[in-house]
């Protein structure tokens, strides 16, 4: 079984320790440095459908990086896209729900796949679009985010209320649905007021239990400020 540690506390690496024959795949350019007993390769993890439908949901790459302990045990360091946090999720019993770029690596036992998600969810959420990652399988999964980290327990009877730009992952147990912040019992136009007044706009309602995998910055005005900077240098 590989080992997955977060080493460093600002921007951390995910540190991977094989033994000799276990592999992990990750996100294009995720790979830092490794040993070399490790071959690193570039594939379509799940063959050309499920490249593209992971693209279309996620934004993941195309190609996915493989590194395969062929010569002996070895260890390796990877690197997530945006600066912050990495959280290391066991899926098994559990499964996950992905993010906009959330992925960082997983054990050969895990599989990224999608799923169709609802209208609504899929118009205003920010979540993937209609379709949505979801980790299955057995294994470890890396997911990362903006900023620092949090686990948050979701219990029955005790729905949360997060802003969907500072969401990373979640189980998918939970149920889940687009709001929109304001008092209970409220008319549409006034919450829609203190909406925009709150500055909040669309947030997601998680009920049922299970986990959800926070961060502290908003990935969507991160990327927009990269997507910007790149167009001004251009």
């Amino acid at each position: 079984m590989a080992i997955f540690t977060i080493t460093g506390e600002v921007d951390p690496f995910l540190h991977v320790s094989l033994n000799k024959g276990e592999r992990i795949y990750c996100e294009s350019d995720a790979m830092v440095m490794m040993e070399d007993t490790l071959d690193l390769t570039g594939k379509m993890t799940g063959g050309l459908g499920s490249a593209l439908m992971r693209r279309f949901a996620n934004g993941e790459s195309f190609f996915q990086q493989h590194i395969e302990a062929t010569r002996g045990a070895g260890d390796c360091l990877l690197s997530p896209v945006l600066p912050g946090t990495i959280q290391v999720l066991e899926v098994g019993a559990t499964r996950y729900m992905l993010s906009d770029g959330a992925f960082v690596a997983a054990e050969s036992g895990v599989d990224l796949r999608v799923r169709s998600q609802s209208l609504g969810n899929a118009l205003f959420a920010q979540s993937g679009g209609f379709f949505v990652g979801e980790a299955t399988g057995k294994g470890q999964l890396a997911v990362s985010g903006f900023g620092s980290g949090f686990m948050l327990d979701v219990e029955p009877g005790k729905d949360v209320i997060i802003d969907n730009s500072h969401v990373v992952a979640w189980d998918s147990q939970l149920h889940y649905e687009i709001s929109v912040p304001g008092q209970q019992g409220g008319g549409l136009l006034s919450r829609m007021l203190n909406s925009v007044t709150s500055g909040e706009g669309i947030v997601l309602r998680f009920s049922g239990r299970g986990r959800v995998v926070i961060c502290s910055r908003n990935r969507n005005a991160f990327s927009s400020w990269i997507r910007s900077g790149a167009s001004a240098s251009g």
